[in-house]
């Protein structure tokens, strides 16, 4: 039942095969990245959490900005959430914080589901009766726009059927993860397209959608998804965002259904994530680790004439200040850039063995 919605013509699944294979390329680079607990990463994802909870909760209608939200979890008190953007912020970040914490020990299951969109609607007091319960009456996926228009995308699964529907996906992706035999970048996004159409709760559900996406996609092993903001591309694109998921939606419960727009789409947005983390993070020029402009001029005059001692480095850059270039030497050593031989007035430096272009 689910295959059909992925059998797509020649040229879609070559272009499919095209985009996974280089997001799985920056998979594989940023593993080596990661695994140097770069202090940059940090900030990365500082600023890319705010962004996924302002992006995320501001697709269905909130209006608060980015400062406003870092201002409100800086100095955050739950008793104090008087609107409605406030609560539903919070109920993003408690619940966004969870997935990254615990996404190892996280199942795609029913109960974890429901749990999740408690956990969203924990603050939201016009929410208490169906938070965590399934719909008890018909919805409607509908796009909410800055000047308060909405506009209806597609009408979705009736209450009855929501029970069956659930568990039919569920199953159909925890054993297509488990065996392999489809890739998980075509598993991940029908899924999320499934949950949307079947539209479970009677509100939460695009915000939930987005948590699940970044569940998904970490117990794959995408570890970049928490430093740069898929909700934030999301946003940037909402009127694509509306148009592929109407693509398929107009053709459910036929053979006729298809989702290759919104795989598309759902690979083009990793894409943009990976470009951008990329361009921020010097990926693929300095093999890993963030060097602003000093650093790396450091680490040229090192690469000219190694090896060099502390004293020549500071001769030669007159315009720093002998406390910022042993931090910066620090970091370029904590970072593999270079190695140290010797010991204190005698220690010179070298790039390091494999960094040498």
């Amino acid at each position: 039942m689910f295959e059909q919605k992925l059998d797509f013509d020649f040229k879609t699944t070559q272009e499919i095969l095209k985009r996974i294979s280089n997001i799985d390329g920056f998979k594989a680079t940023w593993l080596g990245i990661e695994k140097k607990e770069n202090r940059y990463l940090k900030e990365l994802r500082q600023v890319a959490t705010i962004q996924s909870i302002g992006s995320s909760t501001r697709i269905e209608g909130a209006t608060m900005n980015d400062e406003e939200i870092r201002s409100l979890l800086k100095s955050m008190k739950v008793t104090k959430l008087k609107s409605r953007d406030e609560q539903e912020v919070v109920g993003y970040f408690e619940a966004l914080d969870l997935v990254y914490s615990n996404y190892k020990t996280i199942p795609l299951t029913e109960n974890y589901i429901k749990q999740f969109h408690g956990i969203l609607l924990k603050y939201s007091e016009k929410d208490v009766r169906h938070r965590g319960k399934f719909k008890n009456f018909p919805n409607k996926v509908v796009a909410n726009y800055p000047d308060g228009k909405q506009k209806v995308i597609f009408n979705t699964t009736e209450p009855h059927l929501v029970d069956k529907e659930i568990q039919e996906v569920l199953e159909w992706t925890n054993d297509q993860l488990a065996s392999g035999t489809i890739h998980p970048l075509m598993i991940i996004p029908l899924f999320i397209y499934e949950f949307l159409s079947i539209h479970p709760f009677q509100d939460g559900n695009g915000r939930l959608s987005r948590l699940m996406t970044t569940l998904l996609l970490l117990r794959q092993g995408y570890s970049f998804v928490p430093y740069v903001s898929f909700e934030n591309i999301i946003e940037r694109r909402k009127k694509e965002y509306y148009e592929v998921l109407m693509k398929g939606q107009k053709s459910r419960y036929t053979k006729k259904e298809k989702i290759e727009a919104w795989l598309l789409f759902f690979l083009d947005c990793l894409k943009e994530m990976i470009d951008l983390l990329g361009k921020k993070y010097d990926v693929y020029k300095d093999k890993g680790g963030y060097l602003n402009p000093r650093q790396k001029e450091i680490l040229e005059m090192i690469r000219l004439h190694q090896p060099v001692k502390f004293s020549d480095i500071c001769l030669a850059l007159p315009g720093y200040s002998m406390n910022t270039i042993k931090k910066d030497i620090r970091y370029l050593l904590n970072e593999h850039h270079i190695e140290s031989i010797g010991r204190n007035k005698g220690t010179v430096y070298n790039i390091r063995s494999g960094n040498e272009t």
